[in-house]
């Protein structure tokens, strides 16, 4: 069904078609859309989950936990100090194994108060072990909320996944969504180790020094074979509904001498910004980093200048992405600091970042006089 909405309403009615037999929910801005039109859906009857509205965001995680180790398939929504709040959960939930998907509205981090997008709210999540995708329009929101439950739940898997959508830029924005009946796509939640209330046991929760390593091992071997699992869902999406999707998403890259690297709306930004360069003889491409964990082998950018435009920051060591992408492909880059607390980015200014690149550089856009 072709319809008009916004990114928040978008994740809500793909969690409608996955059907969570329990949502959790606590709202924050720009969530809070996402977790009141869920509620929408149960209270009119076209949603069969239970909705428990909790005091807190530690709360709605903890009891995605608490219902996702009966076995069952859980969601919830957050942003910004919601996440935050959530953290000593996230890490209790990827170390228990559990398929729950959540959607965090990129927010940045205060002080000062500001509610607009920035990514370092879920990059401080990034080794937690979560699974983490990023998207950039309406439709893709819709589309990674539906393929996550698949992915978490697979036995291959059975890691929480985090949908990330930019604040405001694309929570809020009105596009395009084409809704589809997913039917088989999403196999019935079978978690292997479940708790049965019928059948009670005890746990030991305490692991010792011969067994702790062993399950952060298991953690990250689940994160390895997520690469393939991913790929396979993804492909089957395509088949049935026709969109394709992969790690990254490259525009023109093929014969690009310079390439742009950035994540959520600023990658589709900068597209835009290829375009227009290309007019102007230069010979440049971009690549949106879709999946952060696991993170992406980036080989197409051997022998390339790198622009890195990052809507986050590490302080005392630089950009998160353009960090990230230095340590895997050893390629040096020049790395802007660009779209903090919502700050505005356009394809202009990122054509101007290419224009006036120095490899092995940082700038902060509308800071230093470079850029």
């Amino acid at each position: 069904m072709k319809k008009i909405a916004t990114g928040n309403k978008a994740v809500a009615e793909a969690v409608k078609q996955a059907v969570p037999t329990v949502v959790a929910a606590y709202p924050i801005t720009p969530q809070t859309e996402i977790v009141e039109q869920i509620a929408e859906f149960v209270s009119g009857g076209e949603l069969k989950s239970r909705y428990i509205p909790v005091e807190s965001e530690h709360s709605a995680m903890a009891a995605c936990i608490g219902a996702s180790i009966t076995g069952i398939r859980t969601f919830t929504a957050t942003s910004s100090h919601g996440l935050l709040y959530m953290h000593e959960m996230t890490n209790w939930a990827a170390g228990a194994r559990l398929p729950i998907v959540m959607a965090n509205v990129n927010r940045s981090i205060g002080p000062g108060w500001n509610i607009w997008a920035e990514h370092t709210d879920s990059l401080q999540e990034r080794d937690t072990g979560w699974l983490q995708v990023y998207v950039s329009t309406v439709q893709e929101a819709y589309d990674a909320t539906i393929m996550a439950f698949r992915i978490a739940e697979h036995n291959d898997v059975l890691l929480p996944v985090m949908v990330n959508l930019d604040g405001f830029l694309l929570s809020h924005i009105m596009q395009p969504l084409d809704t589809v009946e997913i039917g088989d796509f999403i196999p019935p939640t079978h978690l292997p180790y479940a708790i049965d209330v019928k059948n009670p046991t005890g746990y030991g929760g305490l692991t010792g020094t011969e067994e702790h390593y062993k399950m952060r091992w298991d953690i990250e071997r689940s994160m390895r074979d997520s690469v393939k699992v991913i790929e396979e869902t993804e492909k089957d999406f395509a088949k049935r509904f026709g969109r394709r999707y992969g790690f990254t998403e490259n525009y023109q890259c093929d014969d690009a001498e310079v390439i742009v690297v950035a994540m959520g709306t600023l990658g589709k930004e900068a597209e835009v910004a290829i375009d227009l360069l290309r007019k102007e003889g230069i010979k440049a491409g971009s690549l949106r980093i879709r999946w952060l964990r696991p993170f992406p082998n980036l080989k197409i950018l051997k022998g390339k200048q790198v622009v890195v435009v990052d809507r986050d920051y590490s302080f005392g060591r630089g950009g998160i992405l353009a960090t990230e992408i230095m340590a895997q492909t050893k390629e040096e880059v020049f790395s802007v600091i660009a779209g903090i607390g919502g700050q505005e980015v356009t394809f202009e200014d990122v054509a101007e970042f290419v224009r006036k690149r120095r490899i092995g550089t940082e700038v902060w856009f509308g800071v230093s006089n470079n850029v």
